[in-house]
């Protein structure tokens, strides 16, 4: 499976989630997938997903699922101490590890070679990391969600692109309906 795959067969668990998605690809995949107010697509800020759905977790009570990629997380590097020091139970961390940069070409990145996220999230004190393949994203993410407990999950995938295109709403207009829907769930 591809990341666009996973994303698919996620679908049925982050529909109507609160979701922080990863720049580029991930984020037009997303939206062409399944577009809904809850979901802030990242536009131009890469390796801050991880970031922002921490921060928006430690904010308010509904659960956060984060969407990052294998590059973004190498990217942002002090994510996860943060996570890891900032412990938010309704926060999910998601990374897709497809071994490459795949919005800027599917250039290899070190995390598919020896370096390890999940040996990493371990390291830097994340207490729930969990690794899973592409064909348990789903039952996995699902699991995290149940487990109402703080979770970096590791979703190993193969490298590859596909076809979308870019998304043409204004970011304004993403950030404007996102926290209009955060505030409806917290009222």
């Amino acid at each position: 499976m591809i990341r666009s795959e996973v994303l698919k067969s996620l679908i049925p668990v982050i529909t109507d989630q609160l979701v922080v998605c990863n720049i580029g690809l991930p984020s037009q995949e997303l939206h062409q997938l399944d577009d809904q107010p809850s979901n802030f697509y990242m536009l131009g800020t890469m390796g801050l997903a991880s970031s922002i759905g921490l921060g928006l977790a430690l904010a308010q009570p509904q659960p956060v699922i984060a969407i990052d990629g294998d590059g973004s997380i190498l990217t942002n590097f002090g994510t996860l101490p943060t996570i890891a020091n900032n412990v938010a139970d309704n926060f999910i961390l998601l990374i897709i590890d497809n071994g490459s940069y795949g919005s800027t070409g599917d250039q290899p990145t070190y995390a598919g070679g020896k370096t390890s996220l999940s040996a990493v999230a371990s390291a830097c004190g994340c207490e729930r990391v969990i690794e899973c393949q592409a064909e348990q994203a789903a039952a996995t993410l699902q699991a995290a969600l149940d487990a109402n407990e703080m979770t970096v999950i590791v979703c190993k995938c193969e490298s590859g692109n596909i076809t979308v295109p870019v998304i043409e709403m204004d970011p304004v207009v993403i950030r404007d309906r996102f926290m209009n829907e955060v505030r409806t769930r917290n009222s």
